[in-house]
Order: C-alpha cells, then sequence, then structure tokens
C-alpha cells in the first residue's frame, strides 16, 4: 500500500510538472500577457450589408463583405479608432481581390460603431498604379505630437507590394504620399517587395506619440525579415544598408522555431526604459524546419528587445510566441492554419489593447493590464 502510495505521488507530481512546463513565462522586458476578454470577440467582422461607390470601377461595391481583418488602431478624442483592411467578393483568393481600410469607432475598445464607406481605398489618383487593382491593406497607425497620423499600409497592385506613407489630421481624409522608399538610393528599394512597417513610438504621460532616436525617425519594416530605415520628415524613408547597399536584416526566420518561415513586424515599436520593444508576426515553416509544437504554416507572435540607443541593435528575443491562434475565430475564415496577426497596439485607459487580424477574416482584441502581469499563451505540448 505504502509502495502504492508513493507512485501515485510520483504520478501526481510528474503530471503537475508537465502542466507546469506549458506555461509560458514572459520577460520583465516583454508586453503581457494579453488576455482576450470573455465573449466579445471577434469584434469586427463582414458586413454585407454596406455599399461604396467605387471611383474606378464606377459601381457599388460590398466592399467589406467577404473579411475584415488586419487592423491599425489609435486614440483620437478620448475613443479607440480601429482602421481595419476589408475585402469585397470579387476575386477568387487572398491577394486576389481589391482591399480598403474601413473605420471603426469605439468608447470601451470592444463594441465598435463603424463607416458606410472606407476611409483609404483605390483612386483615380497619383498612387492608382501602385493600388489598382489590389489595393491598399494591413494598415500601421501612429500620430505625432501636434496631431498629425502618419499610416503605413501595403499598396498592392497585384504585381509588386510597397510600404505607402499617407497623413492626416482626422483619421477620415487622408493626403497618399506614395511609396516610402521611392527617393532612396536611387529608387533601388522601390523596385523591390516591401510591406508591414512599424514606425517607433513611445508614451508620453497616456498618450502613445512618435519619437525620435538621434534626431531620426526609425521605422521596422519586413516581411521576410526585420528591416529598419530612417526619416527626418515622415514621409521619405532611406532603409539601413549595409557596404554593398543591400538591406541588414536585424531579425530573420530560424530553423525549430515557431518563426521559421517569416519575421513579420507588427504594429508600432514602443520606446521603453529597457529598450525599444517590437511585437511581430511569426509564421512556421510548413516543413522539416518548423516547430513542430505549432500548426504548419500558421501565424504566432512574438517580441524582440532593440536598444533604446541604438534601434538596429538587437538585445533580446522571445523562443516561443506570447500569443497564437488558440480560439475557433483565429483558426478558420481565409486562413485555416490559424493567424493571429498583429498590428494595432493602444494604451487606453492605464491598459494596452491589442487589436490583430483572427485567420485573415475578422478582427479580434486582447487586453494587457501592468497591473497585473500575466504569462502568454500557454505552450502546447512537445508531443504534436
Amino acid at each position: 500500500m505504502r509502495y502504492a502510495v508513493i507512485n501515485l505521488l510520483a504520478i501526481v507530481f510528474y503530471f503537475s510538472g508537465f502542466i507546469q512546463a506549458q506555461d509560458n513565462p514572459l520577460p520583465d522586458w516583454a508586453l503581457g500577457g494579453f488576455v482576450r476578454p470573455a465573449g466579445v470577440n471577434p469584434v469586427i467582422a463582414p458586413d454585407s450589408t454596406t455599399r461604396f461607390m467605387d471611383p474606378m470601377n464606377k459601381k457599388l461595391v460590398d466592399w467589406e463583405s467577404n473579411d475584415t481583418f488586419n487592423p491599425a488602431a489609435i486614440i483620437k478624442d478620448s475613443k479607440i479608432v480601429v482602421l481595419y483592411r476589408a475585402e469585397d467578393k470579387a476575386g477568387r483568393a487572398i491577394g486576389k481581390r481589391t482591399s480598403r481600410i474601413g473605420y471603426a469607432t469605439s468608447t470601451d475598445g470592444v463594441t465598435f460603431t463603424r463607416r458606410k464607406t472606407p476611409v483609404l481605398f483605390p483612386a483615380e489618383d497619383g498612387q492608382k498604379e501602385n493600388e489598382w487593382p489590389g489595393g491598399c491593406e494591413d494598415p500601421r497607425v501612429a500620430v505625432t505630437e501636434d496631431g498629425l497620423y502618419v499610416i503605413f499600409y501595403t499598396q498592392w497592385n497585384q504585381d509588386k507590394a510597397r510600404v505607402g506613407v499617407a497623413t492626416s489630421r482626422d483619421l477620415i481624409n487622408w493626403k497618399k504620399h506614395g511609396p516610402a522608399f521611392k527617393k532612396a538610393y536611387n529608387g533601388k528599394f522601390n523596385e523591390i517587395w516591401s510591406k508591414s512597417a512599424s514606425i517607433l513610438t513611445k508614451l508620453k504621460g497616456d498618450k502613445l506619440v512618435i519619437t525620435q532616436v538621434n534626431g531620426k525617425y526609425w521605422l521596422y519594416f519586413g516581411e521576410a525579415n526585420v528591416n529598419v530605415a530612417t526619416s527626418t520628415d515622415l514621409i521619405n524613408w532611406e532603409p539601413v544598408v549595409d557596404k554593398e547597399v543591400n538591406l541588414v536584416n536585424l531579425i530573420s526566420p530560424r530553423k525549430g522555431f515557431f518563426d521559421s518561415n517569416l519575421t513579420e513586424c507588427g504594429p508600432p515599436a514602443l520606446l521603453t526604459e529597457k529598450g525599444i520593444v517590437l511585437l511581430y508576426n511569426g509564421k512556421n515553416d510548413k516543413g522539416a524546419d518548423g516547430d513542430r509544437r505549432f500548426t504548419p504554416n500558421s501565424y504566432c507572435a512574438g517580441q524582440v528587445l532593440f536598444d533604446k540607443n541604438d534601434p538596429t541593435k538587437v538585445l533580446a528575443r522571445m523562443d516561443v510566441p506570447f500569443f497564437r491562434p488558440m480560439e475557433a475565430f483565429e483558426k478558420s475564415g481565409q486562413y485555416v492554419a490559424g493567424t493571429v496577426f498583429l498590428e494595432g497596439l493602444v494604451y487606453f485607459k492605464k491598459k494596452w489593447l491589442l487589436y490583430y487580424g483572427c485567420a485573415d477574416s475578422r478582427v479580434g482584441v486582447a487586453v494587457y493590464d501592468p497591473k497585473a502581469k500575466t504569462m502568454g499563451d500557454p505552450l502546447p505540448s512537445e508531443s504534436r
């Protein structure tokens, strides 16, 4: 009997240790953990009732009927504004439809009122050749201390993706400035595929604003790798390059990790006392190079810390995601492998609210209370 009790205790301790091993404590420099509020997600979903007179094909289109995802977020007039990517039903798959940027506001972060028409879209303007027919995709937005909103989005003409820049004073009427890298190095980087740009910000009081380091603005960008560029005017950006004028990769995919296929920039980066924190989207490789704990081709979220005095210097990087597809709405839709794609981060009523794309189909929200720091999403078993 005694040995049976000892064996039973051993089994209990073994499984307790196994469960504990799945916990996901975060480093002290990281943001999180982020908790999904119960019963509210997704907070934005497709709407088949809204119509928009498209200036390109001169007809009414159901511009947000197929998917609404990959959101930017900002605070304006004490409200949260989410600028989300919306696709109509034209075309047959991701990348083959037209995307436009919609506008939604909230006083509590979870209940939204949406405009009936998009605020950023392809038109008969100077950016037509860069944005038609693919559209305006995947925005990130930030604001200067004097109230100038700057949005970085993907200009997609169904041939080449480029980081585009636009500015606004009201988040509704936007002035397009075109590709971010069109002038640098005689236009060399205007001819390459570029996406996902996250400008450096800081928390000043309770307001998240664009900031400088060493007299320059800094813009992390990239899909396959994380690169960085600098600017003095927020419009024209010069990538950091090596002696051969090639992009310097600050971080890249790692074999055997959740980010083994892509490391794609997330919301605007945050300057903190410990350094610059960049949240990024990692794609797991579908082959032998992937992390077997996570679904092949799934997108999970990581964080990396850069030196606050040298935004190109990596100080630390998570080896496991702090946020991963767990809910049904994060694993169904256009992207069934599972996707939590981070693009929007706001500081609202003393909490951080993270807005993300769910399986390229919906918008979700998660909340981090700095007074109650929790763990990241639990990790799956090693035996997957």
